[in-house]
């Protein structure tokens, strides 16, 4: 049992890095003298913040949210560990962690979707885009297991 909650707390962790640095880092988009991501455009002239639309800021939000609710979940994980009654399930954790999941499928789409407004031609989406991708499967893995999961002594 002990392996087991070490492997949910790693993969919780991995998606919550993910996260982190997906939403941080500057390589949602890449060029040869471009790069954006959630809060610049930047190129060799200069940088341009994204607070003029209301797209990218909607994907600003979610990325946050899911941030928070990934990190949320974790703590009520921790709670829940020593506070739950045995055989009971880890709901509120699961929940918290298919919510972050939901968040960052919906913030990669709508910058999928709306990102040619906003980025040159000819640039490719970036390592940061892709560790948003990964990071999805990820936390609804760990969300899914947290609803099966139950406590035991």
């Amino acid at each position: 049992m002990l392996l087991l909650l070490l492997g949910i707390i790693f993969l919780h962790l991995a998606a919550l890095v993910l996260l982190f640095v997906s939403t941080i880092v500057s390589a949602w988009t890449t060029g040869e003298s471009t790069t954006s991501d959630l809060w610049t455009n930047c190129t060799t002239s200069g940088c341009i913040t994204a607070s003029t639309g209301e797209w990218i800021q909607s994907v600003q939000a979610v990325m946050i949210l899911s941030i928070i609710f990934s990190c949320l979940s974790l703590f009520l994980f921790f709670c829940q560990l020593f506070t739950l009654q045995k055989g009971g399930r880890f709901f509120l954790t699961g929940t918290f962690q298919i919510l972050a999941s939901l968040f960052v499928m919906s913030g990669a789409i709508i910058y999928t979707v709306m990102s040619p407004e906003w980025v040159p031609e000819g640039n490719s989406f970036g390592y940061s885009y892709i560790l948003a991708w990964v990071a999805f499967p990820l936390a609804l893995i760990s969300g899914l297991i947290y609803v099966i999961l139950r406590k035991r002594e």
